[in-house]
């Protein structure tokens, strides 16, 4: 939902509640206009360093922070007010608070009869939990307070302390803990290079929850270093088509491609391996990781990597400046890794059926509160547990640099190896383009030919020294004609070596480069993408040694009471090399205990399914049973077998409610023909579908007596008419006030899903005679706007 239109939030108080005064406090303040900020401004004892209470808002709170209030056992109330103020504001005024509470249950909560923007418990009695709704303010209210306050016997807990009071803010971004920091321009000099290594934190042991066993992995590492013209992938933007591929499918190609495309903006892509499965430990599989280089204008680095299997989960960093304000480059960086949303596709849990999200969504990081079926939802609101870590060395530095001090002694060495420097001789005073990509070989055969690149002269800021050539040429032959042809595809480093393929003895591992730049002319390139060598592990080591997986989980108790037994198994990874049997032992088995049969005279099937709601429409009840299984010669049992909750369903239809049809009332003409008419009010209108109002005016016909022609006889007719509304006037005095007419309806306080309307009839004149409760304003109120959101 976009900010600004209400969004509708539980807020619940697990084994605590929000506020409230005792009776004899509430006696002590006066019961008038003012008693909302009087309630803020009660007196009572205070309770000084409490940490029991504290205050929670459930669901989607429509970018307010989530916020929570609880209590720990064996914590309770009596009970209770909650309010909702602007910041800054006394509570003395109507507008002074913000958004609607919404009452759910009548037996434990209402609103306040002296304030009724405050909720309080219905009864006084001891409790540890209650809910309400609360809807959201309209964007551009700014902050709102959530104000608690509660009775313990007769301790007041105030709602201006700690954790019963709480600050929820509209967000200018959509992502709480994400900032967006100010790209600067880099002056650091030369370039530096990186490594960077990726460790894969995600298990079943730290993130228990629905773990995928079978197909858990991260997928190839794609990114790159670029200039802050481009982005890869940002917080709150829409992710390309590359990153879609790489969050729902894993798949880089695409993303590698989009890459590639801005040349100008990229100095380096970066590529890394997948890993299957998700985690291993280091001395099994080293973590994958891959070297790249930054400059001046290409300070930045990006990556990403999807989690899976998950709808479109990612980790990866944005936009990471490795530029120092010293003119320096990064020494490390170390960075723990949260998942991220891609928003194009709307699952919630790992392996949730594909569910594309449409519109598209901006990517957002997740949060412990996303979803209660999510396998990182928290009810409390913490931080989701971290499923990687990245971590970026700078491992040299080239060509001159700025800021000449060393990190420490191994830039030092670094600093003094011999580097390759390009050899350039333009004047400062020629700007020219970046240099084209070579073309093809002039001859096809192996003849020898040239290929030529080009670069444009952009400007010649002094037109006295001359600028070089715009073209460059390089001798070349046909492809196929030397041994050395395959240097003209432009290959990646190579990537760190595989794990050793055993783990005692001899064993073979490899690793990969990759293309960076196919041949312009169209060959094949010739150079290896791949090496493989012998390795040795232990050397020491038995031969007839096995490798053997984890141990698995523990079955369950073989016994529902008393003493059983329960087993765990694993399997073997490798057998030994000199092809003998494996020895080490592949299950184990251990005693459990379980409650002693004696004490559980009954054994219950599980809770059924609940039943359908009693009601069709509104509040109602709904209960689910269990089954005794035991004999009952092993005793009584008093286990519950049935129980019983609430239910609540759409609200049921409300016909329209009309008064009494009035009096009718006189004839409009003193002689001839005329008409009467009677009314009847509206009470209330139809909502939720109720059957509509019918008419509220009645009229009809009436003739009191021919019209006389005699002058003096009409004067007798005025006369009577005169002394008629004397006599009303004299009744009106009589009953003790004359109003004013109707106000028009006020609108609706809703666009859509039922609202308000209402208008008021006022005093215009209280004679003296008139008793104060006879003589009052009046107001009607009817619903309006029924028809759903």
């Amino acid at each position: 939902r976009a900010l600004g239109h209400p969004a509708l939030l539980a807020l619940a108080l697990p084994l605590a509640a929000a506020l409230a005064f005792s009776d004899e406090t509430l006696d002590k303040v006066p019961k008038s206009e003012g008693y909302c900020s009087r309630i803020l401004r009660a007196q009572g004892t205070r309770r000084e360093g409490y940490t029991e209470f504290s205050l929670r808002v459930e669901g989607d709170p429509d970018f307010y922070k989530p916020v929570t209030l609880s209590a720990a056992p064996p914590s309770y109330f009596r009970g209770f007010t909650l309010i909702a103020l602007k910041e800054n504001r006394e509570g003395d005024k109507e507008e002074d608070h913000a958004g609607t509470f919404q009452i759910i249950d009548e037996e434990e909560t209402q609103f306040m009869s002296n304030c009724p923007v405050a909720v309080t418990e219905s009864t006084p009695r001891r409790r540890t939990r209650i809910q309400v709704f609360w809807i959201a303010p309209p964007a551009g209210t700014g902050c709102v307070i959530l104000k608690a306050s509660i009775v313990q016997k007769r301790i007041i807990y105030f709602q201006d302390e700690g954790s019963l009071t709480k600050k929820l803010c509209e967000q200018d971004s959509m992502f709480d803990g994400v900032t967006d920091k100010p790209i600067l321009d880099c002056c650091a000099c030369g370039t530096a290079k990186y490594r960077l290594t990726f460790y894969g934190n995600w298990s079943e042991k730290t993130h228990p929850k629905d773990y995928p066993r079978r197909a858990n992995h991260w997928s190839a590492i794609i990114g790159g270093s670029h200039s802050k013209n481009y982005v890869l992938w940002e917080y709150g933007g829409y992710a390309s088509e590359g990153v879609k591929q790489v969050a729902e499918l894993g798949s880089p190609v695409k993303m590698e491609e989009e890459i590639r495309q801005q040349s100008d903006e990229v100095l380096t892509v970066i590529k890394a391996k997948a890993q299957w499965p998700a985690w291993q430990p280091l001395n099994v599989r080293a973590a994958p990781s891959a070297e790249f280089s930054v400059d001046r204008t290409r300070h930045l680095m990006s990556f990403l990597t999807m989690m899976g299997p998950s709808p479109d989960w990612n980790v990866g960093l944005s936009a990471e400046d490795l530029c120092t304000k010293e003119c320096g480059w990064v020494q490390k960086v170390v960075q723990d890794l949260i998942p991220w949303d891609a928003g194009t596709d709307s699952g919630v849990t790992y392996e949730s059926p594909n569910k594309p999200t449409i519109p598209q969504e901006k990517i957002r990081p997740l949060t412990s509160l996303d979803h209660p079926q999510s396998p990182f939802y928290d009810p409390e609101g913490g931080s989701i547990t971290q499923v990687a870590r990245v971590v970026i060395e700078r491992i040299a530095r080239k060509g001159e640099q700025c800021n000449i001090v060393p990190d420490n002694v191994d830039d030092i060495v670094a600093d003094l190896a011999p580097e390759e420097k390009d050899e350039d001789d333009t004047p400062e005073t020629c700007i020219y383009s970046n240099w084209s990509p070579w073309s093809a070989c002039s001859s096809s055969t192996c003849d020898k030919g040239k290929r030529m690149r080009q670069r444009m002269l952009k400007a010649q800021l002094d037109l006295s020294v001359p600028c070089p050539d715009t073209q460059d040429f390089q001798p070349c032959m046909g492809p196929g004609c030397s041994d050395e042809d395959g240097s003209t595809c432009t290959m990646s480093e190579w990537i760190t070596w595989s794990p050793c393929s055993i783990s005692c003895g001899m064993g073979m591992r490899s690793r990969e480069r990759y293309v960076k730049q196919f041949p312009e002319d169209g060959s094949v390139c010739t150079l290896p993408t791949e090496e493989t060598e012998k390795c040795t592990v232990n050397e020491e080591c038995s031969p007839s040694s096995c490798l053997m997986t984890e141990w698995g989980e523990w079955d369950e108790c073989s016994a529902t009471c008393g003493m059983g037994m329960k087993k765990r198994h694993r399997m073997v990874k490798m057998s030994p090399a000199d092809g003998s049997m494996c020895k080490a032992e592949t299950s184990q088995a251990e005693k459990c205990m379980m409650p002693e049969c004696h004490t559980i005279p009954c054994l219950l099937s599980p809770w059924s399914e609940w039943s359908d709601c009693s009601v069709t429409c509104g509040k109602g009840m709904r209960t689910r049973q269990r089954m005794l299984k035991s004999l009952a010669e092993l005793g009584d049992c008093n286990e519950e077998l049935e129980q019983v909750e609430k239910c609540m369903l759409p609200e049921c239809p409300i016909d329209c409610e009309l008064t009494e049809w009035s009096q009718w009332s006189e004839c409009n003409k003193s002689c001839g023909k005329g008409h009467m008419i009677r009314t009847r009010m509206i009470q209330m209108e139809p909502q939720f579908g109720g059957a509509p109002c019918p008419e509220t005016v009645q009229r009809k016909k009436c003739r009191i007596r021919k019209c006389l022609k005699n002058p003096s006889i009409q004067k007798l007719r005025w006369r009577e008419a005169r002394e008629s509304r004397r006599g009303e006037q004299l009744r009106e005095e009589s009953d003790g006030c004359r109003m004013r007419p109707w106000t028009a309806w006020s609108e609706c306080t809703k666009l859509c899903g039922g609202g308000i309307q209402e208008r008021y009839m006022t005093v215009k004149k209280r004679f003296k005679s008139s008793q104060f409760t006879s003589c009052k304003d009046k107001k009607e109120i009817r619903a309006c706007n029924v028809h759903p959101c």
